[in-house]
């Protein structure tokens, strides 16, 4: 089987279905452990290259993404992948865009999309979805 991420590890989400996502800040060096299978880059411009599947959504910093509908087709495969391989959420600062997401990746295992950024405040980082429109935009989710 393969090592999955460590639910105790900073930066690593439970969702109420018990996957398990990882966000992280791009500005800070990759976490100790295994990498992701697949990741989600929130960014401004073009990621980096990583050496595993990845997908990049144009997103320019405390906005929301320039194109929603390929943001939601995005989410979608990334909390499919969950189900079965390590999944990370990653935006510059880890906070705004990478909270984003990740509150509306609980709205769709399940989480209330009022409660969404609550969930994710409380089990991910208290800083995540920074500004009103990406809470407004989280509670729109669907």
């Amino acid at each position: 089987m393969k090592e999955s991420w460590d639910p105790e590890a900073v930066g690593v989400l439970r969702l109420p279905s018990g996957r398990l996502v990882r966000g992280r800040a791009l500005a800070r060096p990759l976490p100790e452990g295994p990498d992701p299978d697949f990741a989600l880059h929130l960014l401004g411009h073009e990621p980096p290259e990583v050496p595993w599947a990845s997908r990049w959504i144009l997103w320019p910093d405390f906005r929301l993404p320039n194109d929603k509908p390929a943001f939601g087709e995005a989410l979608r495969e990334a909390w499919d992948r969950a189900e079965t391989e390590r999944v990370e959420f990653a935006c510059y600062g880890g906070h705004g865009r990478t909270g984003t997401a990740l509150a509306c990746l609980a709205v769709l295992d399940g989480v209330p999309a009022r409660e969404a950024v609550a969930y994710v405040r409380e089990h991910y980082a208290k800083r995540a979805v920074e500004t009103p429109w990406q809470s407004r935009f989280v509670s729109r989710f669907s």
